[in-house]
């Protein structure tokens, strides 16, 4: 802070000396041609010492900021002649600005990057990409004023090399124009004889030339990746759409409802891993948990506490009940009525119209679209332990038509991951009767959240019955006398520990293989690479959902659906990049955890100067009523700003709550709009309005409030 302070006394005691001596009278065009005889004079008799001074003083005053850069490229021309002043002119402005980008940059990055951290993380995404280009493309037209680009691009993350170059090219038109019109000083009147109207409108189509170039190189590009192939003259359908979970799903609805010809190809059932697997079954066997769980702890609501009577038999059944109820959503006839062509069967992409489609039926049908979008979702990841495939496991894929056979919980059963789908079956199950043990390789489970959240986790795991046992690393497993065995290790010692049943949830990899993807040179890096508007290599090959991540979440999917739908059938007129800014999130164990945004430790990680405004529940009346306060809100902000930059929910109906902030997040309201906010009493939802009123008592005005104290005093008389 001493040395940055140190840097803005200097720079300003210069400035200061600048005007003081009135040496912008200098820099004015009057007197520039006043000096000009003397000026010869000293070149003639020093040349090096008066073209290495005019450097001197040309970089100075751009790094600087002063006024008169135009005035000194004029100098230039005049003093050295069209070549030589080009040449000095040019080097002596590109190196000003460059000082000027590097003080911006030492000064002002740091504290812009504190107070506003999502806006200009999303700069500098943009200015990694095609940071150059930009700048290259304001140089080109001096409209812009040049010392104030100079300050911004200091506030990004463009490298200083690229800054200097491209600077450097830029500003050579412009300082061709300034040197050559110095050549003739005598004759110009004023500035704004340079930068005629005519020559403005010049620049300005300079500057739109990269563009332009850009469209062209686009154009270009296209005919590269399509080069192998031979466009089909007319297509089948306007999009065929391959996978029906969240993503395949939302984007064949939206296809339809704006009337496009769309194909849904599912070989499996509809709704993907979701409705299937995941988010449906889960949180159908979390509930009845819980109620077995509640049972237990009849007390806490002035009842006995009584063992559980159930049929796990029945209570797996009512699992796939509830996903026989849910699927009519997500119907072939649904779908069918609203328009949307779906087949049953594997698709494979022949080339990049194309569509070979596996009939589950036996048979084969070929379609072409125009657009094609990849929703092919992920599966469970099996870790290659040694002996898993002969001892045998299940995951959250395979365990609920497994489980659905058995007469009561495993006995004994292993849950190898310790993430949110790891967390909530090993709670459930453990309250459903099973002896769990949850093994995790980390220092802790739910890693991605907060440590106090964590450990949280870890206690409301552990008083369900979970055995969590963290840094354990998996090795191997073993049958033996016919029992089974995974083998970890935990501080360099072997751990035997016996399961009847391995239930593996260490993360989901995307579904990548047997869709053509490699045969048309398609990227994929554990995902399939595409850019911000879901694009792959070929423009119209769009993908979306867990395939893509870069988050695994079903809401992530049907989000990015819509831009796949969108950007694919009306991308010629206007693409959408993906917004990814304010994505919630929630686990689902008991009480749940809910996030959007930052947590602290994110809060740390990027060096945001924050604070930490909290909410228990038991202070919340309805969650007093119900015997269920145990959870928290914690909201991080600015120092002194209401807004909202993360919220971590901790409590039940944790995934409901959230929702108020992620709306206020996406509209960038702030806690005073939350606290303005009337909230139904008693409700679970007043929580949130509680917290903002704990951030505003944190910021009370207290001299006003001392005002008024007075104020009421006097009014006593």
């Amino acid at each position: 802070m001493i040395k940055k302070l140190f840097l803005v006394l200097i720079a300003a005691a210069a400035i200061g000396l600048f005007f003081h001596f009135d040496l912008h009278q200098l820099l004015t065009l009057e007197g520039l041609k006043g000096s000009m005889d003397q000026f010869s004079q000293y070149k003639e008799q020093s040349p090096l010492l008066v073209f290495g001074g005019f450097f001197l003083l040309y970089v100075v005053v751009t790094a600087l900021s002063l006024p008169g850069a135009a005035i000194l490229t004029l100098a230039a021309g005049a003093l050295f002649g069209l070549v030589e002043g080009l040449l000095v002119a040019s080097f002596a402005s590109t190196v000003g600005a460059t000082l000027a980008f590097l003080v911006s940059r030492y000064l002002l990055r740091d504290t812009i990057k504190q107070r506003f951290p999502e806006r200009l993380d999303a700069i500098d995404a943009g200015v990694e990409k095609e940071g150059g280009f930009y700048l290259f493309t304001l140089r080109l037209v001096p409209v812009f004023p040049f010392f104030l680009i100079n300050l911004l691009m200091g506030v990004t993350s463009i490298k200083a090399w690229t800054f200097y170059w491209v600077s450097q090219i830029g500003m050579l038109a412009g300082t061709f124009v300034f040197v050559n019109a110095g050549t003739q000083l005598a004759q110009i009147e004023s500035l704004s004889g340079i930068l005629s109207l005519d020559l403005i409108l010049s620049f300005a189509l300079l500057g739109v030339f990269p563009f332009i170039a850009k469209g062209i190189l686009n154009v270009f590009k296209k005919r590269r990746v399509y080069k192998n192939y031979t466009k089909p003259k007319k297509f089948d359908r306007n999009m065929i759409v391959i996978g029906a979970g969240a993503g395949g799903l939302v984007t064949s609805y939206i296809a339809a409802a704006v009337k496009a010809k769309v194909t849904l190809i599912e070989a499996g059932e509809m709704g993907g891993d979701c409705l299937n697997y995941g988010c449906v079954p889960s949180k159908a066997v979390i509930k009845s948990a819980k109620i077995a769980e509640q049972i237990r702890n009849g007390e806490h609501y002035g009842l006995e506490n009584a063992t559980p009577q159930f049929s796990f038999k029945k209570v797996m059944a009512r699992v796939h009940k509830v996903i026989a109820d849910v699927a009519p959503h997500d119907s072939v006839e649904r779908y069918t009525n609203l328009g949307v062509d779906v087949v049953k069967g594997y698709g494979k992409l022949l080339d990049p119209w194309t569509v070979e489609i596996k009939l589950n039926d036996g048979g084969t049908q070929t379609l072409t679209a125009r657009t094609i979008v990849i929703a092919t979702g992920a599966r469970p990841f099996v870790p290659p332990l040694p002996g898993i495939e002969e001892t045998g496991y299940v995951t959250s894929d395979t365990l609920w038509t497994k489980f659905a056979e058995l007469d009561e919980a495993p006995k004994k059963l292993v849950v190898l991951g310790g993430g949110p789908i790891g967390s909530e079956l090993a709670q459930s199950f453990a309250r459903l009767g099973s002896n769990v043990t949850q093994i995790e390789m980390a220092e802790r489970i739910m890693i991605k959240e907060d440590l106090e959240v964590s450990t949280f986790a870890h206690e409301a795991l552990t008083e369900s019955g979970v055995n969590i046992l963290t840094s354990h690393q998996a090795l191997r497993c073993e049958a033996r006398d016919g029992k089974k065995f995974i083998v970890v290790k935990h501080n360099d010692t072997e751990i035997d520990i016996e399961y009847d049943e391995l239930l593996c949830a260490v993360g989901r990899s995307a579904r990548l293989k047997g869709y053509g993807l490699e045969e048309l040179g398609i990227e994929t890096n554990r995902t399939v690479v595409t850019n911000e508007y879901l694009e792959t290599l070929y423009p119209n090959i769009f993908a979306a959902g867990d395939i893509v991540g870069p988050y695994q979440f079903t809401h992530v999917a049907a989000h990015q659906g819509w831009y796949a739908a969108v950007n694919g059938l009306f991308g010629n007129l206007k693409k959408f990049k993906v917004d990814y800014r304010v994505i919630p999130w929630t686990t689902f164990i008991d009480p749940e955890v809910a996030r959007v945004g930052l947590n602290e430790q994110d809060a740390i990680d990027k060096g945001i100067d924050y604070e930490i405004t909290r909410f228990e529940f038991e202070e919340l009346d309805r969650a007093i009523t119900d015997s269920a306060t145990k959870g928290f809100i914690k909201v991080i902000t600015p120092k002194g700003k209401d807004k909202i930059l993360g919220v971590t929910v901790v409590s039940e109906h944790a995934g409901d709550l959230i929702a108020e902030f992620v709306l206020a997040m996406k509209h960038g309201l702030g806690l005073n709009k939350i606290l303005g906010t009337i909230h139904s009493y008693p409700t679970w939802a007043e929580g949130n309005k509680y917290a903002a009123g704990e951030w505003k008592r944190a910021h009370a005005p207290e001299k006003v409030l001392n005002m008024l104290e007075k104020y009421h005093t006097w009014r006593r008389g």
